[in-house]
């Protein structure tokens, strides 16, 4: 738990980096720890110890790295699109973990610069080593964390800087010193940024709220590539329905509330069976909720499969995507890859989600924080085949019509151009 003497030391610590500079020993060597894809392996110009990509300009984004969910899978795709569009991105990972094992990125594109905890603040001098040595001309950070760090790395090379709003900081989780202690150290760093992106357009009023310029604003919606869609003619005869919640397992997902929903919905002795596919946060989590399928009854229905790093394969057995959340979501990049399967998705009505799924045309939403209108709105979904046959169609137009990867790297790129360019300041 952050105790609020915390807040006092970082605000103490940022206070004497702006205004006396920044002096710091230097931190271990960071170092390259990506795999390299399947794909860069068998092209001769994508060679693993590349130093850069010869015509693009080189931006290092500065990341947590320890987990790989929603926003990780934002920085993986700019990983591989951005080239397309004149960037060569790095990422540099202050969190070690998933990321580099799971992103698929090619080997010099992923480094690390391990924090030793919240305010080791002694990764900004290596991070300005990599950047000047790497020949980067832009930075992007994308957490609070790495907006604190990001910020002061750009004060001391002199380069221009972009942060990306992946969710509500203030909003992020139920634990609520936390919250304030990341939406203060957001907003003191981002004063200086160049830019902010937002993924949703409730995420660019909740940074206007926070007193941002609308000229330092722009909304770059996720997006994920095309998948291969189900077949939704050859379910039509089943009657059995499949619905799966994919997400890193925590508090503001709404886990308890979809257990609820599926105590209610065996009680009525509908055949809807959920699959939980995802890590959990913490080991005492997962025990609580494992011990709540068995209170619950639910041991027959409900089924915890764990991480995957294949989400179209985990995506082509269901029926349905089910994410309850609480708060706290920018644009689920799940509902996007959901939708790109043509997967109908049942979700709660929060933050930048309706922005994708409307009620009745791609899925359904449903009130977040009560079981029974989740309930009512999983029935919906499982009530007729023709419908749901109707939803899946309408899912697949509605991802190939804006929410694609290409589409998501392209404003990005546009994004940078205007930074590079000065249109920002």
């Amino acid at each position: 738990m952050v105790r609020s003497a915390c807040l006092l030391r970082s605000r103490s610590m940022l206070m004497q980096t702006t205004n006396q500079g920044t002096s710091f020993p230097a931190a271990p060597a960071a170092f390259p720890v990506a795999q390299e894809s399947s794909t860069a392996a068998s092209s001769p110009s994508q060679t693993s110890d590349r130093t850069t990509e010869p015509g693009l300009r080189r931006v290092m984004h500065i990341i947590n790295g320890e987990h790989f969910s929603g926003a990780e899978r934002v920085q993986q795709l700019l990983g591989k699109r951005l080239g397309q569009f004149g960037y060569d991105p790095q990422f540099a990972c202050v969190k070690p973990g998933k990321f580099a094992e799971c992103c698929q990125l090619r080997k010099y594109q992923v480094l690390e610069a391990p924090m030793q905890g919240r305010l080791d603040l002694q990764v900004v001098q290596k991070l300005a080593q990599l950047v000047r040595a790497g020949g980067s001309q832009l930075l992007h950070a994308h957490t609070p964390r790495t907006a604190l760090v990001t910020s002061l790395v750009a004060r001391q090379t002199g380069l221009p800087w972009v942060y990306h709003v992946h969710s509500p900081t203030s909003r992020d989780s139920t634990r609520g010193l936390v919250n304030r202690v990341n939406a203060w150290i957001e907003s003191y760093s981002i004063r200086k940024c160049d830019l902010l992106m937002t993924v949703s357009k409730s995420l660019r009023r909740e940074m206007l709220r926070q007193g941002v310029s609308r000229r330092k604003l722009a909304v770059v919606a996720n997006g994920v590539p095309a998948l291969d869609p189900i077949d939704s003619q050859s379910r039509q005869s089943l009657s059995r329905w499949r619905i799966g919640m994919i997400a890193l397992m925590r508090p503001r997902k709404g886990v308890e509330v979809a257990l609820q929903a599926m105590q209610r919905i065996h009680r009525q002795g509908l055949p809807i069976t959920l699959e939980l596919i995802g890590g959990f946060e913490t080991e005492a989590y997962q025990a609580q909720i494992m011990q709540s399928i068995q209170d619950l009854g639910l041991t027959e229905v409900v089924q915890w499969t764990g991480f995957t790093n294949d989400i179209p394969l985990a995506l082509q057995r269901l029926d349905g995507l089910l994410l309850p959340s609480l708060f706290g979501e920018g644009m689920p990049m799940v509902v996007l890859e959901a939708i790109s399967a043509a997967i109908p998705v049942v979700a709660t009505r929060v933050e930048g989600t309706p922005e994708v799924i409307r009620d009745g045309v791609e899925g359904y939403l449903a009130e977040p924080r009560c079981p029974d209108s989740l309930a009512a709105k999983i029935a919906a979904l499982a009530a007729d085949r023709q419908r749901w046959m109707q939803l899946s169609q309408q899912a697949l137009q509605r991802h190939r019509a804006g929410f694609s990867d290409w589409a998501m790297a392209g404003k990005v790129a546009r994004a940078y151009d205007r930074v590079l360019s000065g249109q920002t300041r």
